[in-house]
């Protein structure tokens, strides 16, 4: 159980959290928004190679960002904390839609490395088109749960 644990005792059980909304420092510039959770230089670069995008915008405070960057800025800063569980809740939300379809591979490679995660997400076809097993949840109720093949 983990619903009584702090952010702090979550984070360090290697739990990490994107919350909708493109949540940056804005003040902070893109290395140093990333260097919050990047424990070596090396996980910083590990994090950027994963975004190229943000390397020409490295010095750059994030408010100057558009919100398709702000979003990898966000997912460079959780690849950067090497999560073991990624929570990601509608990362879909405000972007434009080639913005999303290029950050969803990402998302899936995340995945693939070992990590656990659990996308939130309103564009159903693209998140099965992620997952390996899905739940739906209608009115507060779980309404399908199993594999992601047999919901779609």
């Amino acid at each position: 159980p983990i619903d009584r644990l702090s952010r702090v005792a979550r984070a360090r059980r290697g739990i990490v959290h994107i919350e909708q909304g493109r949540a940056v420092f804005p003040s902070l510039t893109v290395r140093e928004n990333i260097s919050l959770t990047a424990r070596t230089p090396g996980e910083l670069d590990a994090a950027l190679a994963q975004f190229p995008e943000l390397e020409k915008r490295i010095d750059a405070p994030t408010a100057l960002l558009s919100g398709g960057e702000q979003q990898m800025v966000v997912l460079a800063r959780a690849f950067a904390a090497k999560p073991r569980i990624l929570l990601i809740d509608e990362m879909s939300l405000g972007l434009a839609p080639v913005v999303f379809l290029r950050l969803m591979p990402i998302v899936k490679s995340i995945a693939d490395s070992g990590v656990g995660v659990l996308l939130v997400e309103q564009f159903t076809q693209l998140a099965l088109d992620l997952a390996q097993e899905a739940v739906v949840v209608a009115g507060g109720r779980v309404s399908f749960q199993g594999a992601s093949d047999a919901l779609r």
